[in-house]
């Protein structure tokens, strides 16, 4: 029997956990991050791997910082024979990783070197990328950077936005993990270091990051919109108000309006110019204060006396 600690946060962590449960290894504990208040009441959120964890009655850690806590001593004293994270928050100190009798190794969102850190999903979307996929690989204390051990790569549709590419990639780490186990165990592996020159990183997106620019080409809102959607939803001025756009079309046009100007508007439909002369039509948007709708809806509500022509979106002045 595999004696294996996990350590994750979000959903693809939970469906990673989900995966090893089913497989039957003997997850002797979970370590996740504490519970987070979300929103205006600030009410504790456990994290989908806390939940897994209490249902199955696993052995439950949560410490604000595990380096250097009581917990990373009870958790080393347990002896593991694999150390998994996945999309766990933290770095983990290296007498904890060589406390594995056999290996430390983390499922991580991208094809490494590229996109090391927190957001790997969201830049791949954000820089406009055609394929990512999930790498297994040693963990050291450096961040992402270990011997590659085994990768699978997927395509990014154009239809992909950052929830749908985590529920994909989470099922591809946690068939990639599955199959890499063994050969881990049985010694089979022939590691892959990384190439230092084609490292990128991919930092936790900032609130300024948040901001769209529609000084841009169309296809870079487009990606810009959909890197942050469901969540926390990229946003822009329009007219005059703080607006959330989460859902949107790149549509080719030729014209010389200015970008953030009303191209086209119907009771279904609103096509708003880029800094490129091409459009965005808007699919789902929010303004402040209101929940998310389809662009119908606000047409026929808020926005009913748009007009074509009408500047609506502020650029940002360079």
């Amino acid at each position: 029997m595999t004696n294996v600690i996990f350590l994750g946060t979000p959903d693809f962590a939970a469906t990673v956990l989900k995966g090893l449960l089913r497989e039957e290894y003997n997850v002797i504990a979970v370590v996740t991050q504490p519970d987070k208040p979300v929103g205006r009441k600030q009410k504790l959120q456990k994290s989908p791997v806390k939940v897994i964890a209490e249902d199955e009655k696993i052995k439950l850690f949560q410490p604000a910082k595990l380096s250097g806590s009581p917990e990373v001593e009870e958790l080393k004293a347990l002896n593991a024979d694999l150390i998994i994270t996945a999309a766990y928050g933290q770095f983990l100190p290296t007498s904890f990783l060589e406390s594995a009798k056999v290996a430390a190794i983390n499922v991580h969102g991208s094809l490494l070197p590229k996109y090391r850190g927190g957001a790997p999903i969201q830049y791949s979307l954000l820089n406009g990328d055609k394929e990512t996929g999930v790498t297994i690989m040693y963990m050291v204390k450096a961040m992402d950077a270990g011997d590659i051990i085994s990768q699978e790569k997927i395509a990014i549709e154009p239809t992909d936005d950052n929830g749908s590419l985590f529920e994909k990639l989470a099922v591809v780490g946690q068939e990639l993990l599955l199959d890499t186990i063994p050969k881990i165990l049985s010694g089979d592996i022939d590691p892959i270091k990384q190439d230092q020159d084609k490292v990128v990183f991919s930092p936790t997106i900032s609130k300024e990051q948040e901001q769209l620019d529609f000084s841009q080409s169309a296809e870079q809102i487009f990606d810009h919109i959909r890197a942050l959607s469901p969540e926390p939803g990229a946003w822009v001025m329009f007219n005059n108000q703080r607006t959330k756009l989460y859902k949107s079309e790149v549509v080719d046009l030729t014209t010389d309006q200015a970008a953030g100007t009303i191209y086209e508007i119907t009771k279904k439909k609103l096509v708003i110019v880029a800094g490129d002369g091409n459009g965005l039509s808007i699919k789902r948007i929010q303004p402040a204060g209101k929940k998310i709708m389809d662009v119908a809806n606000y047409i026929n509500g808020m926005g009913k006396d748009l007009e074509k022509g009408q500047r609506v979106v502020e650029i940002n002045e360079k």
